[in-house]
């Protein structure tokens, strides 16, 4: 379980790492948009969904790696105030009874949104009409190692309990 866990660790890792570099063309395409408005008075029509696009990948895509390193927003009143043992069983508890199962769920209705799209050929509904169906694939792939991260978290919790009762 430990070679699961530490796998899925690795990855989210990596991916999280490579994912942050999706901030360069982000800047420079704001840059870009900056300057041909104000510049030259000629703005754009694609910038602003790219930059939704873009952001957008960064986001999903990020989202397991930011749980890998306890990021998200958190309302942790009632754990931060329980001993060690506790704490874990009860993030255990919740990881197993409602993270893992609404992950889970999202994980296989953004396979089936995306395989819809793809199956579409789905473009944007704008006047620049980029092709849709590979973001919503990065968003079903940024669930799928939310998912995979949680399991991780489990793992990482059963483990933490185990040495505990050491």
């Amino acid at each position: 379980m430990f070679l699961i866990e530490k796998s899925i660790n690795g990855l989210n890792e990596k991916v999280g790492y490579y994912t942050s570099f999706l901030i360069i063309p982000l800047v420079l395409i704001v840059a870009y948009e900056v300057l041909m408005r104000y510049a030259f008075n000629s703005p754009t029509v694609w910038v602003f969904e790219a930059t939704t696009l873009i952001y957008g990948t960064h986001f999903m895509i990020g989202i397991a790696y930011t749980h890998k390193h306890n990021g998200h927003v958190a309302i942790d009143v009632f754990e931060s105030r329980l001993p060690e043992k506790p704490r874990t069983i009860l993030r255990l508890i919740v990881n197993l009874i409602f993270f893992l199962p609404t992950v889970g769920l999202l994980s296989v209705w953004s396979v089936i949104y995306a395989t819809d799209s793809w199956k579409n050929l789905e473009l944007a509904s704008t006047s620049w009409a980029p092709p849709i169906y590979p973001f919503k694939t990065l968003m079903a792939i940024g669930f799928i190692l939310l998912l995979l991260q949680g399991v991780a978290k489990v793992i990482q919790d059963i483990r933490s309990l185990k040495e505990q009762q050491s």
